[in-house]
């Protein structure tokens, strides 16, 4: 039998995987990927959009020789079968070019070590004209054409490596005019960046700190479990597969009304909270997927504090079926199945945290304002407590006004603004209404009602009955002080 070769032609191919599906975000992040891989502690993104416009991204990474710069420029220029180092976040040997031209039409790379500096690009234009795989190897002049501000900051180092994307055509999609998407898609770039590397902007226990600026600014890292104020609820799980460990960490985060408003912006996104629950996935500790139970289970409210963090190494990428943008993932079976017994131990955790507050209001030791009440069809309903001290009270000291008093609790009972509540509780914002119980007001609450009574006696009975009514229930302390006062 005989071959035959049948190379692709390059204008053709060139093009199409321009449209795999990449962002101007998981673009730059699989730029910065590599950066990371060459031992970047820094990583600079400059971006201009006047005089045609570029995005540049520099780091002060180990570099390239010609030979290898060659190699990095040519489309798959490593197996996904290749074993990698524990810091390489490469898997295809195509995100430089891919990532790259899904967003402009010409890519230079520029990188130097020492006194040499070599250059190489790949122009989609010129490629369509030569009709092969035309990769320009850019002279002394054709560096010093590139914009200035990121080949200035090239030079100023020892060693690095710079990319620059030029003719954005892809950038502009959707959008009036290349300033536009500028300034709308370069901040969605930073929170990106933000989470995808929070590990490394923070400078986790075995990592390099990763220092990320923006136009001179630095990109924070969002920590998407709040590390430090949620709770570990288990131990972290270690799964073995192939002789590989996966570790499982789960977290759960503060209930909302413990939160401040940028905790609760920076761990919701502008999803909200609900949506980013689930698996956080990551590999070699950058992130990869996250906000997915991977249709183990539902997402709902009482579920949404839990997050769960996995750590993979890349040496078990054909199992999770990882893409070349590096966005998706999916858990082998063996995986799920394991994954699958822990979530729900997880999302308990989560719905004890939501519904504390809810557990305390009608357990059964306490005599509440309000009673939960089962009716014949099986639905729920919620009654003022007729048996309440505090109500009790009121009818003894007016009995001419009991009717007009009974019409005002039914009246409240059927006008409870349930659909508001609902949508209240499951939002992100604070309701002040949640807060800690004033012990201040319960005392002060706690005199007035001792006032009405006219004799010891009486003071005495009340404080009894007071003891196991909110809020005195929770303020135990007031209560005994006021019963010695009586005693003296």
């Amino acid at each position: 039998m005989r071959s035959k070769e049948v190379p692709p032609f390059a204008p053709t191919l060139m093009e199409s995987t321009r449209a795999i599906g990449y962002s101007t975000e998981t673009a730059v992040a699989d730029v910065v990927d590599n950066s990371i891989a060459a031992g970047a502690s820094r990583v600079e993104i400059l971006y201009f959009p006047t005089d045609g416009g570029y995005v540049a991204i520099l780091d002060n990474g180990c570099a390239m020789d010609e030979p290898e710069l060659d190699r990095a420029m040519q489309y798959g220029s490593r197996s996904p079968e290749d074993v990698r180092s524990e810091k390489d976040l490469g898997r295809f040997g195509l995100g430089l070019k891919t990532a790259s031209m899904s967003q402009c039409r010409c890519l230079s790379v520029v990188t130097k070590r020492g006194k040499r500096i070599c250059g190489r690009r790949w122009d989609l234009d010129h490629i369509r004209q030569a009709g092969s795989w035309s990769l320009l190897m850019l002279e002394d002049e054709d560096i010093q054409a590139l914009p200035q501000a990121p080949v200035r900051g090239l030079l100023s180092q020892d060693v690095g490596t710079l990319v620059i994307w030029q003719r954005l055509d892809r950038m502009t999609n959707g959008c009036e005019s290349l300033e536009q998407a500028m300034a709308s898609k370069m901040d969605a770039v930073r929170d990106y960046l933000a989470l995808v590397y929070h590990r490394y902007l923070s400078g986790e226990s075995g990592l390099t700190r990763l220092t990320i600026l923006m136009n001179g600014a630095s990109v924070a890292p969002r920590d998407p479990f709040l590390v430090g104020k949620s709770q570990e609820p288990m131990d972290d799980e270690v799964l073995v597969i192939r002789g590989a460990k996966i570790i499982v960490r789960p977290y759960v985060l503060p209930h909302a009304s413990k939160l401040t408003a940028a905790e609760v912006h920076a761990l919701g996104g502008k999803e909200g909270l609900r949506k980013e629950q689930g698996f956080y996935i990551y590999r070699n500790k950058r992130l990869l997927v996250w906000g997915t139970w991977f249709r183990m289970m539902v997402k709902g409210d009482l579920s949404k504090l839990a997050r769960v963090r996995v750590d993979i190494p890349n040496t078990l990428d054909d199992l999770w079926t990882l893409d070349i943008k590096k966005s998706s993932a999916i858990p082998p079976i063996e995986v799920q199945q394991q994954l699958r017994a822990l979530i729900g131990q997880i999302a308990g955790c989560s719905k004890r945290t939501w519904t504390f507050r809810g557990k305390k209001e009608m357990n059964g030791k306490n005599i509440h304002l309000w009673n939960r009440m089962k009716d014949r069809e099986g639905g729920f309903f919620y009654e003022i407590n007729r048996e309440h001290p505090l109500v009790q009270l009121v009818e003894e000291h007016c009995p001419e006004a009991a009717d007009v008093f009974e019409s005002l609790l039914r009246d409240i009972e059927r006008t409870l603004p349930l659909n508001q509540l609902y949508i209240d509780m499951t939002s992100d914002e604070k309701i002040t209404n949640n807060e800690e119980i004033d012990e201040a007001a319960v005392e002060a609450s706690l005199h007035a009602l001792l006032s009405l009574q006219g004799t010891s006696k009486a003071r005495k009975e009340l404080l009894g009955r007071l003891r196991n009514v909110q809020p005195f229930a929770d303020c135990p302390e007031i209560i005994k002080k006021a019963e010695q006062e009586e005693e003296v």
